[in-house]
């Protein structure tokens, strides 16, 4: 399949680098000579604009980071993708903001699927990252051979807006398991254990969860915070301003996630 790719960097580029390697045409934006000199190097065609990304793709991808750059660059896509295309929005962000894209996009006969991803560069070399897809299950078909590139499980929750609801929802469990580990530290110190014991032994316990995973493997929780914080806290940020519209909040989990950012 032709694909057109938007944001191959820390999460992108192993994207970009499966797709190729699956035999896809991929067209991956570099606005400079040294991304264009990246894209390359991972088997992609690269290209200097949104439109040369968007001419002809079957698929396009967005991978950025916030709303804000989504919506920088979505329009001018749509504007350029043929009729029959799919976009794929892999941005956490609000789920209000892919159900206007999709609106957007739907005069031209463009699909949009919201499809936050949960995992890192690692778990998408290995062709092994989650992906929350929001839309219409026959767009989700047609885009499922580029998404099968890197993506393994592959998870239907609704219409769009659901993959983002999902993500979302995710993420502030996340962070909350991540409150309770630096809380089970602090029990912990008092009861006059290290933290570097309870790290090397309550991951094989049934208190064991992927937050605690990943903090073991960062060598302290204040070490995975340092690392993940500053990605966990847009999307809690994102979650609050979401259950705020709908007259709600995180309820129990709000001083849990506050404890884990």
């Amino acid at each position: 399949m032709r694909v057109g790719f938007v944001g191959a960097g820390r999460m992108g580029a192993p994207m970009v680098a499966r797709l190729t390697a699956a035999g896809h045409d991929v067209r991956a934006l570099g606005r400079t000579e040294e991304s264009r000199a990246a894209v390359t190097a991972l088997g992609a065609t690269a290209v200097a604009d949104l439109a040369s990304a968007a001419d002809g793709a079957d698929v396009v991808v967005v991978c950025v980071f916030t709303d804000d750059q989504v919506n920088a660059v979505v329009p001018e896509l749509i504007a350029a993708m043929p009729t029959g295309s799919v976009l794929v929005l892999h941005t956490t962000g609000s789920p209000d903001t892919a159900a206007a894209l999709a609106e957007s996009a739907a005069p031209r006969g463009v699909a949009v699927l919201d499809a936050p991803v949960s995992g890192g560069p690692h778990d998408i070399a290995a062709g092994a990252v989650t992906v929350f897809i929001g839309g219409d299950e026959e767009a989700l078909q047609r885009a499922r051979p580029v998404l099968a590139g890197y993506a393994e499980p592959i998870l239907h929750a609704g219409g769009v807006g659901a993959g983002q609801k999902m993500k979302l929802v995710n993420n502030t469990l996340f962070a909350a398991q991540i409150g309770l580990m630096a809380e089970a530290v602090r029990l912990g110190d008092r009861l006059g254990l290290t933290e570097q014991a309870l790290l090397t032994a309550l991951p094989q316990g049934s208190a064991a969860s992927a937050a605690m995973t990943n903090i073991a493997r960062a060598g302290s929780t204040g070490a995975f915070i340092a690392a993940v914080g500053e990605f966990i806290g847009k999307d809690v940020a994102v979650v609050r301003g979401a259950a705020a519209e709908l007259g709600t909040d995180l309820g129990r989990l709000e001083p849990l996630v506050d404890a884990g950012l």
